[in-house]
């Protein structure tokens, strides 16, 4: 396949991913000061110059969708190219703009292109690459999204003192130049993903216009009051279709984005959580202070003051790149809504702030959303497979643009006319709310861990890059209290209903009731963990039933909390996936041999799964047994360290007979 010159050189793919998504992020922050400028050269009202910016990103979060889309029918680098061709053009249009048409225009094309790019270019540049560079890979994207995001005040208001604003468009015009430049250097021609998969149609129409629809409103807000049909039509509109979408994307057999995957697994949902919370609080900590501090200081002199915001976002950047391999980094998002907050805070002390709480104030909140995003987007991808990271990226981009550039015209909106004619107490107001909204998308996020029996783990990034597994394992959402509510329900019939299979077992032994056509009963899954209760339950199985009969000896493990007992008392990284797995698989035949002397015709197996009852079940069901034997603990369960809730929920919802010896016995 043809290739450029530079081609599978890192640098030259990460500087091309740098001046793909710097241009539109960086305009976007710092069109405020500029939009007078803008308005009073191209004769064009601020109305239309705030349409202008709610289409673009609108654009921005249909693009995400769409390039998912692309992706699975079309050459991926081949539309790269493509798409750096027309961020160009939306330059190149918005930088030589003599109407309000050139100017919308371009903006959106670079609202599209931007994502286009983010989705089609970051995932490669994370897995394309030796593990060491997901490091630096990390580092790029914070520093990309979020460092060129904090830079556009500073940018927009030197740019601003001098009266003009197409300098700083033609340089950013130049900038995609380069990237398109780069973009043909680094050319390495793939296939289409998955070509042979179904056209969503419904998907993007749906992403598309309910992005259209809650941009519009939002952006009506500079001249229209917030219960105006104009406003809130569109606005409850499109955020009702972004919601269908979910639903849709949820319940589809073959969707386009892994949204089921995502919500129904705990990391993941935390992720985005923490995300969208972090986005929404971030506008009040940044664009209302802003707002408020216009009238007092020049535009330029603003951006100085917001100048901290920036080294906030390469401090977790940075932060980000030294953790992303370990187990910390799930702790890193939750430090930084706790930074967050305490920026948020900070400028509430004083509204509007003095220049040295503006300081600090900027400061702790660029190291709070650079600390939250990017780090919550890497936790939700590493939960899942590693193909799946563009769908990944996709989702919490989408979810992000749509929190974090729809909430900004609601909160000036509201921070304007909660208290009429008092600007700085409605800005006050609207911290307040900013705040409450960061710490409880860190309680949340916590919640969500600690309800599902979710642990902190370091990322297994071997298996993960070579597509092999997730870098750790995200159990079911709250699973911890789903588990324990069926249990507790169950507790009264389950050792009835276990008595009952066993009866009419006894009464019936040549039952088939195995696999379909069999001539006799199907094999006896084992559960074994390793301890001497399970070694008991297989002895007295073998007393029990006929000899000769095969058994499948299951281990059922997860990492953190692994779920059986080592055989010999080996030592494992419990955080790594792989080395659990060995040490399951060790387990099951140790298993297994005890089940050989115990008259069985045995085989092990292992399943990884949590909580352990849904393993137990479901590799009943693949191996049709006839009969499942576990054992269990008075008080501590089926393993050491499950609750003893484990047999019962086995027996209730297992279609199988289950046969429970008990400790003691």
């Amino acid at each position: 396949m043809r290739q450029g010159p530079l081609a599978g050189r890192y640098p030259a793919v990460a500087a091309m991913v740098m001046f793909a998504l710097i241009p539109y992020l960086a305009l976007s922050a710092a069109l405020n000061p500029l939009t007078p400028i803008i308005s009073h050269q191209l004769h064009v009202s601020l109305q239309t110059l705030s349409l202008g910016g709610g289409l673009g990103n609108a654009a921005y979060a249909t693009g995400t969708v769409l390039a998912v889309q692309f992706a699975q029918h079309l050459p991926q680098r081949r539309m790269l190219l493509g798409y750096a061709v027309l961020l160009v053009i939306g330059s190149l249009l918005e930088a030589s703009a003599q109407n309000a048409g050139m100017f919308l225009a371009g903006h959106v094309i670079q609202g599209l292109c931007t994502s286009l790019m983010l989705i089609g270019a970051v995932p490669p540049l994370a897995l394309g690459f030796p593990q060491d560079k997901l490091r630096d890979t990390a580092v790029i994207m914070n520093i990309c999204i979020f460092g060129a995001v904090a830079l556009g005040p500073l940018v927009g208001g030197i740019q601003a003192q001098a009266h003009a604003w197409r300098p700083l468009f033609w340089i950013v015009a130049g900038i995609s130049v380069m990237a398109l430049i780069l973009a043909a250097l680094t050319f390495e021609d793939s296939p289409a993903a998955n070509p042979d998969s179904r056209r969503d149609l419904p998907a993007i129409g749906l992403a598309a216009t309910g992005c259209i629809a809650a941009f519009f409103g939002a952006s009506e807000l500079t001249s229209h009051r917030f219960l105006s049909w104009v406003t809130i039509a569109p606005l409850i509109g499109g955020l009702l279709l972004i919601v269908i979408l979910i639903v849709y994307q949820s319940i589809a057999k073959s969707p386009l984005l892994t949204i089921k995957s995502m919500l129904t697994s705990s990391i993941p949902v935390a992720g985005i959580v923490v995300a969208l919370f972090a986005a929404a609080a971030s506008v009040s900590a940044t664009a209302l202070t802003v707002t408020v501090l216009a009238p007092h200081y020049s535009a330029a002199h603003i951006g100085l003051l917001y100048l901290p915001e920036v080294g906030g976002a390469i401090i977790s950047a940075v932060a980000l790149g030294m953790v992303i391999q370990r187990r910390a980094i799930h702790y890193l998002p939750l430090f930084g809504m706790a930074t967050l907050a305490a920026g948020i805070a900070v400028f509430r002390i004083s509204v509007p702030s003095s220049q040295a709480l503006t300081l600090v104030g900027s400061g702790l909140t660029g190291i709070g959303l650079g600390a939250t995003v990017a780090p919550a987007l890497f936790v939700a991808g590493f939960s899942l497979p590693s193909a799946n990271l563009q769908r990944v990226f996709a989702i919490v981009e989408l979810m992000r643009a749509v929190a974090a550039f729809m909430v900004a015209p609601i909160f000036a909106h509201f921070a304007m006319t909660v208290v009429p004619g008092n600007l700085d107490s409605g800005t006050g107001i609207a911290l307040w709310i900013g705040l409450g909204i960061a710490v409880g998308g860190a309680i949340l996020g916590v919640t969500i861990y600690a309800l599902s029996g979710a642990r902190p783990q370091k990322p297994d990034l071997d298996a993960f890059l070579q597509g092999l597994a997730p870098a750790w394992h995200s159990p079911p959402l709250l699973a911890g209290i789903r588990t324990t509510v069926a249990a507790e329900a169950s507790a009264p019939v389950a050792l009835a209903t276990a008595a009952s299979h066993l009866t009419n077992r006894a009464v019936q032994p040549e039952r088939a009731v195995g696999r379909e056509g069999a001539a006799g009963p199907g094999p006896v899954l084992i559960g074994y963990d390793g301890s001497e209760l399970a070694a008991s339950a297989i002895a007295q199985a073998g007393d029990q039933l006929q000899a000769g009969r095969e058994a499948v000896v299951l281990c059922v493990w997860q990492p953190v909390d692994v779920g059986f007992i080592p055989v010999n008392g080996s030592h494992f990284d419990a955080d790594q996936a792989t080395e659990v797995h060995k040490a399951a698989e060790e387990t099951a035949a140790h298993g297994a041999s005890l089940a050989a002397n115990a008259g069985f015709s045995a085989r092990q197996l292992t399943i990884e799964a949590s909580p352990s009852w849904r393993g137990i079940v479901q590799a009943a069901e693949q191996n049709d047994a006839s009969l499942i034997v576990i054992g269990s603990h008075r008080h501590d369960g089926f393993k050491g360290h499950l609750p003893d809730s484990v047999a019962s929920a086995v027996v209730t919802h297992a279609k199988t007979p289950v046969m429970i010896v008990h400790q003691g016995n």
